[in-house]
């Protein structure tokens, strides 16, 4: 009972110092305001920064290797470019070779695609798509969701049936009227019968590859389109591990011996072939957005310190304006730890409300939103926030209610 007294009373008093010293009080509160609204507001870009560039990569799938002649990332500057050119393109053959070889290869399809193209249904024109020829385990893989229709068959896939399942912009801009499924649309001069379409994917971040501007079609309806004419065709691979291989060393390890292996290289010779993990992206990513969550807290705390010394300021002037009330209190009997809490608690809750106005800054971000990048203050930001001020009007309030709390009572009552 004593302590929810002290709590309702400090609260009262707090209040009351916003009443009576309005501008003095806010003016005061503006460096705990803008410091937990630093802090907070680069979490919360941080994170929104993270969930987009996570959604962006989720095309690519999880716990996947991408097997090609072209790495991700150039680690080696030295290394001469006409040498990734020479590399051969993953084939057949090999894709056949890993799924029935590979004991830590939970799936894997080969894949080619062909953009810049242009598809068409009667007089309405979708330009600048993407023709994606895969093997029929994509659909294990990839985690794109089909909205309507169906996927191909294991036979359709294998013969190579010109079945098209087609993004839900070129949806949108060929068939705005009606149905897509069982229409008929041309690219290349061949004709495709849609039997599906992806849900809608919208814009990303990194701007990836989106479902929403291709028509995916069996891999060897791609071959038989593009090889049949002499086109070059550089299909790659993807491979989908176990969940048990952690960090995918065991299935990175597999691959590159299965490789080899299949390629005759000898044990000097260097690799062909480039395996590329989304992971490594992730982390990647993950380790430039923790230091800017560094940078900020740092650039923050600056402003914290400000608003705590002048959250400081205000108790000191607050014990001072109160003393012979300090003084009357104790000559009735109140202990030493009860001024001491009285104007801890006052404190904590002058901090606490320029936090608050800190985080409604911070929900504010919320209107600069786009599609492809996500602003919204989560809950544990905001407890993050709320902790943060209310430990510094804890620690900026303990010394004037320290020198509040070892008043003498009768000189306490004689500065009135």
């Amino acid at each position: 009972m004593l302590f929810i007294r002290l709590f309702f009373e400090s609260f009262r008093f707090a209040v009351n110092a916003l009443k009576e010293n309005v501008l003095r009080t806010i003016l005061s509160l503006l460096g705990v305001t803008v410091g937990i609204f630093a802090i907070i507001a680069i979490f919360t870009l941080v994170d929104a920064l993270n969930n987009s560039i996570q959604s962006s990569l989720s095309v690519f799938g999880d716990k996947v290797m991408y097997v090609g002649k072209w790495p991700f990332a150039f680690n080696e500057p030295n290394y001469p470019w006409w040498k990734y050119y020479r590399r051969p393109s993953p084939t057949v053959k090999e894709y056949q070779f890993i799924k029935e070889n590979g004991k830590w290869v939970k799936h894997v399809a080969i894949f080619e695609d062909k953009r810049g193209k242009t598809f068409q249904y009667r007089n309405n024109t979708f330009e600048d798509g993407t023709i994606f020829g895969t093997s029929y385990e994509y659909n294990k893989i990839n985690t794109s969701t089909i909205e309507q229709g169906r996927y191909f068959t294991v036979s359709e896939s294998q013969n190579g049936v010109q079945n098209a399942i087609i993004g839900h912009g070129v949806a949108e801009q060929l068939f705005r009227h009606g149905d897509a499924i069982g229409k008929t649309i041309k690219t290349q001069g061949q004709k495709f019968k849609v039997i599906g379409v992806f849900e809608k994917q919208g814009e990303s971040l990194l701007n990836t590859p989106s479902n929403d501007n291709l028509i995916m079609i069996p891999y060897s309806a791609l071959v038989k389109m593009y090889a049949s004419k002499g086109n070059y065709i550089s299909p790659q691979l993807i491979v989908k591990g176990f969940e048990e291989d952690e960090n995918m060393e065991e299935i990175q390890g597999e691959l590159r011996g299965l490789l080899r292996r299949f390629r005759g290289i000898r044990p000097k010779e260097e690799d062909n072939f480039a395996l590329n993990k989304t992971d490594a992206i992730v982390e990647f990513i993950g380790s430039v957005t923790g230091a800017l969550k560094l940078a900020g807290g740092v650039i923050g705390m600056f402003s914290i310190l400000v608003g705590g010394f002048s959250i400081a300021n205000i108790m000191f002037v607050s014990v001072k304006e109160r003393t012979s009330q300090i003084g009357i209190q104790k000559a009735l009997g109140a202990k030493n730890y009860f001024i001491l809490l009285q104007f801890l608690c006052e404190a904590m809750f002058l901090s606490f409300f320029g936090g608050i106005m800190g985080l409604f800054l911070v929900s504010g971000l919320s209107l600069f939103s786009t599609e492809s990048f996500q602003i919204s203050l989560n809950f544990q930001n905001l407890i993050v926030g709320l902790f943060i001020s209310a430990l510094v009007g804890v620690i900026s309030g303990i010394a004037p209610a320290i020198s509040a709390s070892r008043m003498d009572p009768v000189e306490a009552m004689r500065a009135s």
